[in-house]
């Protein structure tokens, strides 16, 4: 079987720390048989949450925008990763767009208790995150805010790269053991056999 691989990058550079890597994690994805598509966030039309509360009704969101079609691909895909820069401390704010729309989700999830889907795949998901601070703790709410996103996504919260002290323009580039890294991550998002981790394994480079 082909396993879907979708690469999601919120950077609102291209070719930014976070996208290269997240680049070469697709790439190790590939090189295992995966089917790869990689979506740069700021090509799509995606409004924020209005916090209307419609969907605790519909258990879907009332903005038709492009958040439709991403939504179909992120529930269409076997492994998912996403891959964001840190901003005080945090997702960055397309990234953080994106999760907001997923309430959604979160009504159909724990108010409407419906599936999106078959609880029977084996989905899941990695993160990418790079930030420029010398301080670990940016890392702390990429954790939080990301198992409650996958959470309601069903799917499975696997494995995290985060890398420290990476600010400027391609950076990254220079820095070789990550990019090793996450080709290595990203081709054994495809590879490993269950059963699956009971909390994510998380990769710290600075």
């Amino acid at each position: 079987m082909i396993i879907k691989t979708l690469g999601i990058s919120t950077s609102p550079r291209i070719k930014g720390n976070s996208d290269l890597l997240l680049r070469e994690a697709l790439a190790g994805a590939e090189s295992a048989g995966a089917h790869i598509e990689y979506i740069h966030l700021s090509d799509y039309n995606i409004a924020p949450c209005i916090e209307c509360n419609a969907c605790y009704t519909t258990g879907t969101c009332k903005i038709q925008d492009d958040f439709q079609q991403l939504l179909k691909k992120m529930l269409d895909a076997d492994r998912l990763i996403f891959a964001t820069p840190i901003f005080f401390m945090t997702v960055c704010a397309q990234a953080k767009m994106l999760i907001d729309r997923g309430q959604c989700l979160w009504a159909n999830k724990y108010i409407l208790k419906k599936q999106l889907i078959s609880t029977e795949r084996d989905r899941r998901a990695m993160v990418i995150a790079v930030g420029g601070s010398k301080s670990t703790k940016q890392f702390e709410s990429i954790r939080l805010t990301m198992k409650t996103y996958f959470d309601v996504l069903q799917i499975n919260y696997v494995t995290n790269l985060f890398i420290n002290k990476v600010d400027g323009l391609s950076e990254i580039q220079k820095h070789p053991s990550a990019l090793k890294e996450a080709f290595r991550l990203g081709k054994e998002l495809i590879t490993a056999e269950t059963p699956l981790p009971q909390k994510p394994i998380n990769v710290e480079l600075t």
